[in-house]
């Protein structure tokens, strides 16, 4: 297990450095220029030729790509990402201020989707009525068609503008957090509401599920008790997923609420080229969904002890025996032994 850890974790690096270089390659191929915009205040063009030279000699930017590249990818190990270009101050700094408003919202957000998307999956496969489990079914997909910002745009005109429930814009304390939780958990929600009720499906049909039935335990005991447990490897795996989706998400809601987050920052930062706030957000957004998914993977074992991170493969035994090992995703080589740990008791 030390082992498979060492080699998700190294594979962690390597999606960092890949995110770190391919958004600094882009930033470094976008027309325009940072210095100009910094400059000109934002109008870019509008400042003296002499004065953006001079900015782009302090921030290093007449320098050849890979000497730019190898800076900023130096600082970047040793947690200094520079300073902003717009406002001199240093882009750990502005992280740190926007960062606490984004983790409320995507928190909130992530508690929604899974109260909702669990919810949503149990109440479908307990309902009797063949119409109401289709409807309810068929919600996922509706809501993961539907654009994020329409939805918010949405809220926004019912509960705010015609109802006048909550306020429109802004950070506005707890009431202010409703609207735009609501916006990211939906489609969130919907995607684990999918997954889960597939898996339960599946789960329900095999053979444990009916000697369950045949004990006496009722549909409730069994989807909970038995069912769930089972069906849940999928659901936590694309849960990891969702997570990163959540960050992605608050830059559409923040933009659309005008609430003040790494959402907002970072659609600020690509307007102005300011590549320090830029790099650090996208690094910022790679580690949570590295560390996500090692959390993930870590609960695995938890969730179903047949599972274990080896790397061992099945080889013959000296008697002539195979001797196997469970892996991620692999059902155990003796069916006796799955059926066994599936029973309930």
């Amino acid at each position: 297990m030390v082992r498979y850890f060492a080699w998700r974790l190294a594979l962690g690096i390597l999606v960092l450095w890949a995110a770190f270089t391919l958004s600094f390659l882009l930033l470094y191929l976008l027309p325009g220029d940072a210095a100009a915009v910094a400059a000109a205040g934002g109008g870019e063009g509008a400042a003296d030729p002499a004065a953006i030279e001079a900015l782009r000699a302090e921030l290093g930017l007449d320098a050849p790509f890979h000497e730019q590249y190898l800076a900023a990818l130096g600082g970047a190990l040793v947690l200094d990402f520079g300073s902003s270009v717009q406002n001199g101050i240093p882009a750990t700094e502005v992280l740190a201020r926007a960062l606490p408003s984004t983790a409320t919202l995507a928190g909130a957000a992530l508690v929604l989707s899974v109260v909702g998307g669990v919810g949503l999956a149990l109440v479908s496969n307990l309902v009797r009525s063949s119409w109401l489990r289709g409807i309810l079914q068929s919600l996922p997909s509706l809501a993961i068609a539907v654009p994020t910002f329409w939805l918010g745009l949405l809220l926004l005109q019912v509960f705010s503008f015609q109802l006048g429930w909550v306020p429109a814009f802004g950070s506005t304390g707890f009431v202010g957090l409703i609207l735009p939780a609501l916006t990211l958990s939906i489609p969130t929600g919907a995607y684990l509401a999918q997954v889960l009720t597939r898996s339960l499906h599946e789960t329900l049909s095999r053979p444990f599920v009916e000697q369950a039935r045949a004990k006496g335990a009722g549909d409730t005991r069994i989807l909970i008790r038995h069912a769930l447990r089972n069906a849940a490897l999928p659901t936590l795996t694309i849960g990891g997923v969702l997570v990163g989706q959540l960050l992605a998400g608050t830059v559409v809601t923040e933009t659309v609420f005008s609430r003040d987050g790494v959402g907002r920052m970072i659609v600020t930062a690509v307007a102005n080229r300011d590549i320090p706030l830029v790099m650090i957000a996208v690094v910022f957004a790679a580690v949570v969904f590295v560390v996500t998914n090692l959390i993930v993977d870590a609960l695995y074992p938890l969730i179903d002890p047949r599972l274990t991170h080896s790397t061992k493969q099945q080889r013959p035994s000296s008697k002539g025996r195979s001797t196997s090992t469970l892996t991620p995703g692999l059902a155990p080589t003796e069916p006796a032994k799955a059926a066994k740990n599936e029973v309930p008791a």
